[in-house]
């Protein structure tokens, strides 16, 4: 049984297809991606998957359960965790009030807290060195590594990632791609989403590309690396 398994999903936003049966999986200990431009229906399937967006149809099946109807909380706390578009960091608050909001629909202790904020400082160590820092004066890498941090304090057992790249500069974008890695090898199973394909296509086992809400292509990430029209339309070919 998938982790994840995806089964004709389709959602709407009014009497616009924003996804049109829309079938995938992801098998634990994976990193999967989603490749596509702006408008491909990415985010809206991330959304979906986080419960913060409705669907018209189809089910979403986390560890054989059907998530689709259940609210955003209760997916985060069942270990369906996602860092968003943009990464939406609380601005005035801390770099340490900004992960501890990611633990915020767990009870835990004060001293797990403090042990799992050290997981996040041995990761990203940039982020301890601006603790007590407000997120908004923070690089966009580091508020990206700080919105990773914050959905790591979830606890996923499975993470989200919707387009991490998005407005970092280029080594950065290096850094943090070898970071996800690096989580993936620890255990943590990641749906990626991303516009840059060459990057995603280096760390994924396999991917999907979606256009106009609609899958298009699938297969090992490395297959489709090679693939002549993926590589004209993404990577430069």
């Amino acid at each position: 049984m998938a982790l994840l398994e995806v089964e004709g999903l389709s959602v709407n936003y009014g009497s616009i297809a924003a996804l049109q049966d829309v079938t995938f999986r992801v098998q634990e200990g994976e990193i999967v991606t989603f490749l596509g431009a702006n408008g491909a229906g990415k985010t809206t399937t991330m959304r979906t998957l986080s419960g913060l967006l409705g669907a018209r149809k189809g089910r979403v099946l986390f560890e054989g359960v059907d998530i689709l109807r259940e609210p955003s909380h209760a997916i985060v706390r069942r270990g369906l965790v996602q860092s968003p578009e943009g990464r939406m960091v609380f601005p005035e608050l801390t770099v340490k009030e900004n992960l501890l909001m990611g633990a915020y629909a767990r009870k835990v202790s004060r001293a797990q807290l403090a042990s799992e904020c050290e997981h996040v400082f041995e990761l990203f160590p940039r982020l301890k060195e601006r603790i007590a820092q407000p997120a908004v004066t923070l690089s966009g890498g580091e508020q990206q590594m700080l919105a990773i941090g914050r959905a790591l304090m979830g606890k996923p057992r499975l993470l989200l990632l919707d387009e991490p790249s998005l407005g970092i500069a280029p080594l950065l974008t290096q850094q943090i791609f070898q970071k996800i890695a690096e989580l993936n090898k620890q255990g943590i199973t990641v749906l990626l989403a991303e516009q840059n394909a060459r990057m995603a296509l280096k760390i994924a086992h396999r991917a999907y590309v979606l256009e106009v809400g609609r899958i298009v292509k699938e297969g090992p990430a490395s297959t489709l690396a090679n693939d002549p029209d993926l590589q004209k339309a993404y990577l430069g070919g």
